[in-house]
Order: C-alpha cells, then sequence, then structure tokens
C-alpha cells in the first residue's frame, strides 16, 4: 500500500514538474519595445492574446548596449528583420495622425509587423479617464467621488481640442519652429487645481487657448479651410473633441494634467480616512494603530496610474487589439 502511493505521489509530481516546464512548442515571438517602462505595458497587453499556440517575449530593442526608443525599435538592422516571430512595438507620437507625412509616419501606419499605441504614447493609457477613480481607490482606500473624472478630462479635451488641431497642422506643415509640441503643452497645462473648485483651473486653461487661438487664425487665414478638413479627418482616425487627452503628449497628460488633478484628490482621500480612523478610535493607542494598518495598504497614485490596466476599456485601445488578432490569424 505504502509503496504504491509512493509510486503515485512520484508520478503526480512528474506531471506537475513538466507541466511547470516552459511550453516549448508554441510559437515564439519577440516583441521590441522602446523603454523599461513599455516593458510591462506591452507584457499587460500581449498577455491576453497568449494560449497554448503562441506566447510573446518582450525585449528591449539591444541586448548589446543601452540604446532605447523608438528610433533603435525601427530604423536599425531590426526593422528589416520584422515579421512573424519578430514586430515591434511603438508609441504613435504624432505619427499615427500625420498620416503618412514623414518616412516615420509611412513605416509605422504601413507595417503588418509595427504595433503603435494610436494614443499618442502609453502614459495617455494609464491616464485613461474611465480608470482614474479606480486608481484613487487604490491609492487612499477611500471610494468617495470627490469630482467627476471623466467630467473633467472631457471638457479639458473639449478646450483643447481646436488648438491641437493647430499642433497637428503645423507639424504636418512642418513649421516647427513657430508653433511647437511644446509651445503647444504650455497653453493646455493646468495650473493650481482645487478639489472644491476643479472647473477654475478649466477656466484659466480656457482664456489662454482661446488667446492663442485668435493668434494663429489672424498668422495664417489661408489655413482655416485645412483646419476645418482636418477635424472630419480626425473624426475618422477616432480624434474627438471628448477623447483629445488621449492623443497629446504622454508625458504632459501624465504629469502637468492628470497628476495635477489626482494629487490633490488623493490627498483629501487621506485626509478624510485618518479623521474618519481619529473620530471612531477609543483611545490613542487604538488610533495609532489602526492609522499605522491604513498608511501602510497606501501606494503613490504615481505607481497605480503605471500599473492599472483599465485603459484595455478604451475604445483606442481597441484598434491595437484588433491589430494584434488580425498578425495572429495571419500567423497561424
Amino acid at each position: 500500500m505504502g509503496k504504491r502511493l509512493s509510486d503515485n505521489l512520484s508520478s503526480l509530481y512528474i506531471g506537475a514538474a513538466n507541466r511547470l516546464k516552459p511550453k516549448k512548442a508554441r510559437h515564439r515571438i519577440v516583441a521590441y519595445v522602446e523603454s523599461y517602462d513599455d516593458v510591462s505595458f506591452w507584457r499587460s497587453v500581449f498577455a491576453d492574446f497568449e494560449d497554448e499556440t503562441c506566447y510573446f517575449e518582450v525585449m528591449l530593442p539591444s541586448n548589446k548596449s543601452l540604446c532605447k526608443g523608438k528610433k533603435s525599435v525601427l530604423m536599425n538592422q531590426l526593422g528589416s528583420r520584422l515579421g512573424q516571430n519578430m514586430v515591434a512595438c511603438v508609441d504613435s507620437d504624432y505619427d499615427y495622425l500625420l498620416q503618412g507625412v514623414t518616412s516615420t509616419s509611412r513605416q509605422i501606419n504601413n507595417s503588418r509587423y509595427v504595433f503603435q499605441t494610436y494614443a499618442y504614447a502609453i502614459e495617455n493609457f494609464q491616464c485613461y479617464a474611465g480608470s482614474l477613480h479606480e486608481a484613487c481607490v487604490l491609492a487612499t482606500m477611500n471610494d468617495h467621488p470627490l469630482v467627476d473624472l471623466v467630467g473633467f478630462m472631457t471638457l479639458y479635451s473639449q478646450i483643447a481640442y481646436p488648438l491641437f488641431v493647430w499642433s497637428i497642422w503645423y507639424y504636418r506643415k512642418r513649421i516647427l519652429n513657430e508653433f511647437s509640441i511644446m509651445d503647444f503643452c504650455s497653453f493646455v497645462r493646468l495650473d493650481h487645481v482645487s478639489v472644491r473648485h476643479p472647473e477654475e483651473c478649466l477656466m484659466a486653461m480656457d482664456k489662454r487657448v482661446k488667446h492663442k487661438l485668435r493668434d494663429l487664425e489672424h498668422r495664417h487665414p489661408e489655413a482655416l479651410e485645412e483646419i476645418e478638413a482636418m477635424k472630419a479627418e480626425f473624426t475618422y482616425l477616432g480624434v474627438t473633441p471628448e477623447n483629445t487627452y488621449m492623443f497629446i503628449q504622454g508625458h504632459h497628460i501624465m504629469e502637468s494634467v492628470v497628476m495635477k488633478v489626482l494629487t490633490p484628490i488623493c490627498n483629501a482621500l487621506r485626509r478624510e480616512r485618518e479623521e474618519e480612523i481619529r473620530s471612531l478610535a477609543g483611545h490613542h493607542t487604538q488610533y495609532r494603530n489602526e492609522l499605522t494598518s491604513y498608511e501602510r495598504r497606501l501606494l503613490g497614485i504615481d505607481v497605480v496610474l503605471r500599473k492599472q490596466t483599465g485603459f484595455k476599456e478604451s475604445p483606442i485601445y481597441k484598434k491595437l487589439e484588433k491589430d494584434i488578432r488580425d498578425f495572429l490569424k495571419r500567423i497561424k
């Protein structure tokens, strides 16, 4: 009886060990990405598409140097070897909206083996409005919605949209010294954000944007017809007045918009929770213990934003999903 039990356990152990080994029969697809942050993002993307037939291995563009970035992924010898076993994954930046005006834009938009974010960068997905409340909850352990964050980002986008179209017009015309992306970002930044009156910072931004719009329209009246045509084209490409923040420089949206809003919100939510603990504690020792327990569970909102995957509900992300599904259909 003992020997039979021992044999059964050995058999189970061997079977389990075999199942834990890498499935070498699966098709391995190497996915080259731009930077360290991109590794985590694209791993979360490709995980949804792996099965018993294929898997992705996300890597930086070189194992021989510290070179990173879009050019490292697309422009060296790696670019000529892309195919069913090797793909490139890049931020779209403005290249998606430039629609072939530059060689990089043509390569990204036309290659079947280059996956692009469509949004400006991965930071835009991390700042997806539909996931911002949940990010605040994870960072503070407090589910009290102090600000309608979806409504806030929608209004922000509506204000920025007309000036954003001008920004792309300048890039398409390659008049970068007159109105650069940094110039544009300076007009659509947020100053101090009040949790009680978040609309005030948007009103200040609206004044700056309208003033600059009048200046651009006066300087280039010949462009007005093209600007209107571009708005129609943008609708076709998925850019609307309501989601413009997804196509503005990702670092700007993260640091100069979303973090400016979420930081005071999270501070207020934490103070609210701490005050609740203070009022409910029966004595000082209980208060200190409960407060310490709460503080140990807190996360920085910047960390939460970079780890959350709520962006997968974004309509723009669905475009990327379709590209990956089409690629897998072809190679299978």
